[in-house]
């Protein structure tokens, strides 16, 4: 890999010198991608227009992101902002010289890329069910069949553009190298591809939800405690993070490995517990849940009463405190956006169906 390593670096060093005039936007499309945008933009937007298309994007980002990490541990893949202060022939050249952001010191290991891992997995159950929205139900014209070709092609070019903007802009600001965020872009579309054909997740009881999550977190921690009584350190790169991190302000706890795997167990959970709830099945299950003005006054209350978490803060000072309230937090979305915001949205229009338009 030294050698692959050592290839790339001069790749990320000609993107940071060609293409500096766009560290800003390069930036943005980076946190565009940021997997923590699939339960507080994604999901929401989606579950209010269609239920089984915010489920099977949870399911699947959850199971990408367990495998995302699962697959990290086992890669041990570097990242170039440390790799090349640890390697002479660069270390000692100080024109091998990479420039650092503030979301550049990401303190997991590197390969699979989690960003472009989740960004192609959420992106692909969006551009796959919209696509099975707007099929026609018979393509027996060849007007309407070319119309609906010429649709899907326009969808999945953007699918690309987008993907390949996430790509770049994560090796841009040298938290990966290519062959990284190539391996995670390929396995973000396996993952979405394997639940378009797992229709059981979309009426999952509690139980198989709390299983699940038992599961989860249960193979994730025996890993890492084979990987320790292997004599291997599963927080290697924390270490390195911290070490070689231009800025120890921009090291984040959230950026850890059990980080994530906390904050996907708990929106699983909360999705669980919201789907399988009365207030779900009474409001969203029955005729209220079809009307198209329910679902509009849903999706801008849920839009403005998630700024309010963004605004909310986990502390960080206690490593155990921040890992309870973060599951608490990424619970508590799936538990507003599907039960409790209908709900009382509900009440709003009128607790009968019959008072309804």
């Amino acid at each position: 890999m030294e050698f692959v390593h050592s290839h790339e670096v001069l790749v990320i060093q000609h993107l940071q010198n060609s293409y500096g005039e766009y560290r800003d936007f390069l930036g943005l499309i980076s946190t565009v991608g940021d997997p923590r945008n699939i339960f507080s933009v994604y999901f929401p937007l989606w579950f209010h227009l269609s239920h089984s298309v915010g489920t099977k994007m949870i399911w699947a980002a959850v199971f990408g992101d367990w495998f995302n990490l699962i697959f990290k541990w086992i890669l041990f893949g570097q990242r170039p902002y440390w790799w090349v202060h640890e390697n002479p022939p660069f270390h000692n050249d100080s024109s091998y010289h990479l420039e650092q952001f503030h979301i550049t010191c990401e303190t997991g290991p590197g390969s699979p890329s989690g960003h472009a891992m989740g960004s192609s997995c959420v992106w692909y159950v969006m551009i796959t069910s919209a696509l099975n929205f707007i099929r026609p139900a018979a393509l027996n014209t060849d007007h309407t069949s070319k119309r609906f070709w010429l649709l899907r092609s326009c969808f999945w070019a953007a699918f690309w553009v987008i993907q390949l903007s996430v790509c770049i802009s994560r090796v841009f600001i040298a938290t990966h190298f290519p062959h990284q965020v190539i391996l995670g872009l390929l396995a973000g579309m396996l993952v979405a591809e394997a639940f378009e054909r797992i229709p059981s997740v979309y009426n999952a009881s509690l139980k198989a939800y709390i299983q699940t999550n038992v599961f989860l977190f249960s193979v994730a921690v025996g890993f890492y405690l084979l990987l320790t009584l292997a004599g291997v350190d599963p927080l290697w790169s924390v270490t390195k993070a911290r070490r070689w991190c231009a800025n120890p302000d921009w090291i984040h706890l959230d950026t850890t490995p059990f980080a994530g795997l906390v904050r996907n167990l708990g929106a699983l959970f909360g999705l669980g517990l919201a789907v399988n709830s009365e207030m779900f099945i009474q409001t969203c299950k029955g005729k209220t849940g079809q009307k198209i003005r329910f679902k509009l006054m849903c999706l801008a209350a849920t839009l403005t009463t998630l700024q309010v978490y963004d605004v909310l803060k986990i502390p960080t000072h206690t490593e155990a405190l921040f890992y309870i309230l973060s599951f608490c937090k990424s619970a508590s979305i799936p538990l507003v956006v599907v039960s409790l915001i209908p709900y009382c949205v509900r009440l709003m229009m009128g607790d009968d169906d019959r008072k309804l338009d």
